[in-house]
């Protein structure tokens, strides 16, 4: 993948889970490939019967066989190297020390900044061109238009950074903005496999409809498209682990080679809380 252009597609979700919150996940793709794997996995989706936007949260008894389809489709791309996967996650029990509200008004930004400057491995991008340019399209921002244009500033300035300029990183007026999901097939597929990992680490897998003793269909039919999303990166990495940040077994430069991998950001300060985990959780006492 040495492509002189590339689009970094970027989503989120469980902005606060049971156990784990803030997920991101970003699908990077090069230009010169971009639209023939969208045709692939657009003719895919309409094959399948699709009707409507792909979404993890529609994932149903019913449709599940299709989705694996879908996904099957989508990990063939990133096996075969033409599309890079990131997901980022933060664990409740690293609680970053706060200085102010404000801190906790920009997070949601703060984290995608440094989701975009060091998930993919961006400044270790090996090509042979002039200068390589990157697009950011972002899912739309929940926040205001105000915040909005001062993170994509933010992102310009990365083209300033020394390691962006040693890697002849440049990224153009325009080139960062707000998309519809439904317009493209790339976001999509990321949403189910960064659902797919919200799902299992929140343990949402053995949750229960209140007052039944059996899981509900749709559950049980997520959990099984977890396990086939998850089987398909061990047929890249075999005893890959949800639950933490990918090994580098190529130095720093896997954070640019690897196909996919995940990250669990630790902020700069934190302190621990044992309260948080699922195991404290688990044995907490009920009120009556």
């Amino acid at each position: 993948m040495k492509d002189s252009e590339y689009i970094i597609f970027c989503d989120e979700s469980d902005k606060k889970g049971p156990f784990y919150s803030n997920f991101y996940g970003g699908v990077l793709v090069g230009i010169s490939s971009y639209q023939k794997i969208t045709a692939r996995l657009e003719h895919k989706k309409r094959s399948l019967g699709f009707g409507k936007e792909i979404k993890w949260q529609r994932v149903s008894d019913q449709y599940l066989e299709k989705y694996k389809s879908l996904m099957e489709a989508f990990f063939s791309e990133i096996s075969a190297n033409r599309l890079k996967v990131r997901i980022m996650f933060r664990q409740n029990t690293h609680v970053r020390k706060r200085n102010s509200d404000k801190d906790d008004d920009l997070e949601y930004f703060k984290l995608y900044y440094q989701f975009i400057k060091h998930g993919f491995g961006l400044s270790y991008i090996d090509h042979q061109h002039p200068e390589v340019h990157l697009r950011l399209y972002f899912d739309q921002f929940p926040d205001t238009s105000e915040r909005a244009v001062q993170f994509k500033g933010f992102l310009m300035g990365l083209q300033e950074v020394a390691t962006f300029k040693n890697a002849k990183l440049k990224i153009r007026d325009g080139d960062i903005t707000e998309v519809m999901s439904h317009d493209h097939i790339l976001l999509q597929c990321l949403d189910v496999v960064l659902g797919a990992m919200s799902f299992r680490l929140n343990n949402r897998h053995k949750e229960k409809p209140p007052g039944q003793y059996r899981r509900g269909k749709r559950t049980v039919a997520k959990e099984q498209l977890y396990k086939y999303i998850l089987s398909e990166i061990r047929n890249l990495y075999p005893g890959f682990n949800t639950g933490i940040s990918t090994g580098k077994a190529k130095g720093m430069e896997s954070l640019w080679l690897d196909r996919y991998r995940h990250w669990q950001f630790l902020p700069k300060e934190f302190v621990y809380d044992d309260t948080q985990t699922k195991s404290a959780k688990k044995n907490k006492p009920h009120r009556t």
